[in-house]
């Protein structure tokens, strides 16, 4: 029963100091970095808030160190006030004799009986202790803190070192913690603070002894650490700006890759490099892939045509860079010749599915060569049902063909390049343009902003591989299951849903899918219609869910339909006067709620009493008796019978005593209520 009901502060007398906290490792790898970086500094604040000294701090890392400056830190925490309320008085004491309840909070408190005191809550007069608690000094949370703060980095992988059994990212070398002058201490990983810190490696290979906080980024600025990250970054953009102006050329920034640099540089400087002319007889993006993905390097064109040239960000410390250029220079020229050797190598070959009976698509799905073949059937049925203005036999062609590149050289080496190859394989082998664009855009989209295929022939191959990946991989019970999705099936609905809606494709998610599915092992459609509508919910990203939600529960499984009858509810949702219309269609979605829709009789005009029910009727006869250019307008037109509702509802009396004029009216409105049902459920719409 007892409890601390509250904590709270008292007047701070506590001075501020600066605060440096320094972890010096060994390199960091960049990806893990990047990834953890969202999250780095939010935890050291909720550790801070924890331990009640959260102030301002800033954030910065180099690939050898991990670095929170505190312009202010308090010295200690706050004093404090804890108050505990314990049992009420009858239940403390019985006969003046305290009970287990009465010694049990006062043994909690670590206090005698007779220092307890009582006070009113709820009411009620009951057992309470008040107790002054005196803030610690940082000096002693610090190492708590930043232990709990470093334990708490998730970087994926981690590896222990020497006889430790903790583990981090990489080794730890050094700590360095100074509240203004005073060295903090602490261990860390086995490493005992102390006030040094590292330079850069050519500027100085051993520790430098730093006097203070406030002199840190001084001696690391003189000794070729740029720590702040915006500045490194900013540097490079800088460098990249002057080589464009120098050379009359455009780098490439890929910005992820610029991340990478950024975080593995402590002196970045961008410079010009250049290779053989020669091998720019490859593909452009074999050429960029190589320099990317191996070395870090950024491409360099001119009037839109990839050079002969690359821009490399050293971190070197140096006035004279040709022997960094050079060495780049040298190091590319091998992965190009390889490269080089690869692609004449394939070409000699030519694009052939041959061997790929032997690759293992999925246990129990059979071989690559066995997915092409379903992929094939799946492509000429929708081939027959969206008679898309192209060659039946381009359309073989590009499904057998699609996964040929597979068994090249070139896409073992680069496997992100498989499609591609294929394409530009095929053009070399006098393949049509209509089968090579399509084997190149098999995958799209392949994200959420991703391009979609260019064309019919293309989006059909594309829904094939999807499809058939969906159907094959359901069929073997291989279904998603909260963030697992080793098979991307989540992004494969996705791609469907956003081709279908480019290129007006009819496809119903129940008929369609079960007419595809009949060759695969049977599966569960509940489950793959649940799996579908889910991605549909999710794809609509600026949407009031209830408007999705509305359109989904009236029973549309047809995604062109769906994506429009969404696209017409979300724009009168978002109209003046939304919230007056949708009261009264709630009301007639209530008044209908216990009758069959699917077995209305119909509407006697003769029952009719009232004008009110006349008119309604006769402007509902009117709108439903017309044809509509689009959901939109047709759910406008139902919509705009508001007025004759409420009149209605006003005139009328609904559930009237004879059975025959009650049972008239309700068909009348369910009529109504029925049409509007064909767009979307409006009593689903919340706003």
């Amino acid at each position: 029963m007892d409890k601390i009901a509250s904590i709270y502060t008292q007047k701070s007398t506590n001075m501020l100091k600066p605060l440096l906290i320094e972890i010096g490792v060994e390199e960091l790898p960049a990806v893990p970095l990047l990834k953890e970086l969202q999250n780095i500094e939010k935890k050291y604040a909720k550790i801070l808030e924890e331990y009640s000294l959260l102030c301002e701090f800033e954030f910065y890392y180099t690939p050898r160190r991990l670095v929170v400056w505190h312009r202010e830190f308090q010295t200690a925490q706050e004093d404090s006030v804890e108050e505990f309320f314990g049992a009420p008085l009858a239940v403390a004491y019985k006969d003046g004799v305290a009970t287990p309840a009465a010694n049990g909070f006062a043994k909690k408190c670590g206090v005698s009986l007779e220092e307890l005191s009582t006070a009113q809550k709820d009411g009620k007069e009951v057992l309470y202790y008040k107790k002054d608690v005196k803030g610690r000094n940082a000096t002693e949370l610090l190492p708590e803190i930043i232990k709990s703060w470093i334990n708490s980095l998730d970087f994926g992988k981690s590896m222990r070192w020497g006889s430790s059994d903790e583990s981090f990212i990489r080794p730890i070398r050094w700590v360095n913690v100074m509240l203004d002058d005073a060295l903090v201490p602490l261990e860390l990983f086995g490493v005992n603070s102390s006030k040094v810190t590292f330079l850069h490696r050519i500027a100085k290979f051993g520790p430098l002894a730093i006097n203070g906080a406030k002199e840190y980024f001084e001696v690391l600025k003189n000794g070729g650490v740029t720590l702040f990250q915006e500045e490194r970054a900013q540097k490079i953009r800088d460098d990249f700006t002057k080589l464009e102006s120098q050379y009359s050329i455009n780098v490439e920034v890929d910005e992820e890759l610029f991340e990478e640099v950024v975080a593995i540089t402590e002196n970045p400087t961008a410079l010009l490099g250049s290779f053989d002319e020669a091998f720019l007889k490859l593909p452009p993006e074999v050429i960029v892939t190589s320099m990317k993905e191996h070395q870090r390097y950024f491409p360099v064109y001119k009037d839109g045509k990839l050079l002969n040239k690359f821009v490399v960000v050293s971190n070197a410390l140096t006035d004279d860079f040709s022997e960094v250029i050079k060495g780049n220079e040298v190091v590319l020229r091998p992965r190009l010749a390889d490269a080089l050797f690869f692609w004449e190598n394939d070409l000699k070959s030519g694009l052939s599915t041959a061997g790929l009976e032997k690759i293992t698509f999925f246990k129990g799905l059979g071989s690559v060569q066995d997915k092409i073949a379903r992929e094939g059937k799946i492509a000429q049925s929708l081939f027959e049902l969206y008679k898309i203005d192209a060659k039946n036999e381009d359309l073989t062609r590009a499904v057998n063909l699609a996964k040929a590149d597979l068994m090249s050289e070139m896409v073992y080496e680069f496997t992100e390049l498989q499609g591609l190859m294929g394409s530009y394989y095929a053009v070399e082998q006098g393949e049509s343009s209509a089968v090579a664009l399509a084997i190149k855009e098999q995958y799209l989209p392949d994200g959420e902003e991703s391009e979609l295929p260019s064309t019919p022939l293309s989006a059909i191959v594309a829904m094939s591989i999807k499809l058939d990946t969906l159907l094959a991989l359901f069929s073997a019970n291989q279904i998603p299951t909260g963030s697992r999705d080793p098979f991307a099936l989540r992004r494969a609905v996705n791609g469907v849903v956003r081709i279908v809606n480019k290129y007006n494709f009819s496809f119903d998610i129940v008929t369609t899918i079960k007419e595809l599915a009949k060759e695969y092992a049977p599966i569960d459609f509940e489950k793959l219609e649940a799996f579908i509508l889910e991605r549909i919910r999710k794809s609509y990203k600026d949407v009031n869910p209830s408007v999705i939600e509305a359109v989904l529960v009236s029973g549309e499984r047809e995604l062109l339909a769906i994506a429009q009858k969404i696209e017409a509810l979300n724009a009168l949702v978002n109209s003046d006067g939304f919230d007056e219309v949708s009261s009264t269609f709630k009301r007639v979605a209530n008044i209908t709620k216990d009758i069959d829709l699917t077995a209305l009789s119909t509407v006697e005009v003769s029952l009719f009493e009232d004008e009110a029910e006349k008119r309604l009727y006769e402007r509902y006869s009117a709108v439903s008796s017309q044809s509509y250019e689009s959901y939109e307008a047709e759910l406008d037109a139902l919509l705009g019978l508001k007025p004759e509702l409420d009149a209605f509802f006003t005139d009328v009396m609904v559930n009237a005593e004879n059975e025959a004029l009650k049972n008239n009216r309700k068909t009348l409105v369910a009529s109504i209520y029925k049409s509007i049902l064909q767009i979307a459920d409006i009593k689903e719409v919340s706003i």
